[in-house]
């Protein structure tokens, strides 16, 4: 079934989640709605996503409505690239907590394991030197308050992650990371398991439709040909791939259909004959994070921002 997995902190965090990332104010809020009634627990989004408040404004009526209580939800938010110096850090959760009405999340993580000049925009020349054992000690005092439940991080590859493991207070609870089965980070998924951090993966379906992303992961021979022998959708069978594999999986979808769609995949799975051939398939990473990349910049490669985990 796999509906849950346990995070190191004790804490269980749902399978399933309605990933909200371009997910544009004005839809967000009926999709949540949707996603909740449908039987989703997991609501993922960030500061800078600008859907924050939209979203606040729902979960306030579902609860109101008796839709669902707080304790029964998973939300989680995610600290931006400017905001990594530690006296920035509790006052951008607090603005994510104002804006979704809440009292805490139940994860937040470093979205980026990279640092922007307060208030500047997503370009190379703004970049300046991270420095991750700082902004993390500010992530631990917001768990030592409560306000954020778990801590993690997002986009860390697994030199990134050994490094802050190796001087953490309180270890991440979650690498959330690019992962879906034309991209299945068997190298840092190994290590993460090794590491009781759970592996959470963003862009489950490849974000195809996406201005950021080229390919299509959803067209992929293996996907298709096992979708059409148990009867799914290609969608499904990725779906179901990542939670067979261990890690919990974050679908956005705006359209109703689709997001009851994406939560059908827990009374079946792929058997082991078919599950083999999901090895074979050509691995390439889709979101790379060329937009941190310049000759001059911090960053002159995108080997360099992945560690050669690319």
């Amino acid at each position: 079934m796999a509906r849950f997995f346990s995070l190191n902190t004790g804490a269980q965090i749902p399978s399933v989640a309605l990933g909200t990332w371009q997910a544009d104010p004005g839809v967000v809020g009926e999709a949540v709605t949707s996603a909740i009634k449908t039987g989703y627990r997991h609501i993922d989004t960030a500061r800078i996503y600008g859907n924050e408040k939209e979203i606040g404004l729902y979960l306030k009526k579902l609860f109101a409505d008796g839709v669902v209580k707080r304790e029964d939800l998973f939300i989680t938010s995610k600290l931006w690239c400017d905001s990594h110096a530690p006296e920035d850090v509790e006052e951008e959760l607090n603005l994510t907590l104002k804006d979704l009405q809440l009292d805490y999340v139940d994860l937040y993580l470093i979205h980026w394991p990279f640092r922007l000049q307060k208030g500047t925009n997503l370009r190379p020349e703004n970049l300046i030197q991270p420095d991750i054992p700082s902004t993390w000690s500010a992530m631990e005092k917001l768990y030592d308050s409560g306000k954020a439940r778990a801590i993690g991080v997002s986009n860390f590859s697994t030199k990134k992650l050994e490094d802050l493991l190796s001087i953490a207070r309180i270890p991440p609870a979650v690498n959330q990371v690019e992962c879906h089965p034309v991209w299945q980070q068997a190298k840092l998924r190994s290590f993460c398991q090794s590491n009781g951090v759970h592996l959470s993966g963003y862009s489950p379906l490849g974000s195809s439709g996406s201005k950021w992303v080229k390919g299509n992961v959803l067209a992929n021979s293996v996907l298709t040909e096992t979708a059409e022998k148990l009867g799914k959708t290609a969608a499904q069978v990725a779906l179901r791939w990542g939670i067979q594999v261990g890690n919990s999986v974050l679908p956005r979808s705006t359209k109703e259909s689709r997001i009851r769609e994406n939560f059908d995949v827990f009374d079946w799975s792929i058997p082991d004959d078919l599950f083999a051939k999901f090895s074979t398939i050509q691995q390439e990473k889709l979101i790379r994070g060329d937009f941190f990349v310049s000759a001059q910049g911090l960053y002159k490669s995108v080997e360099e921002i992945w560690d050669g985990d690319i």
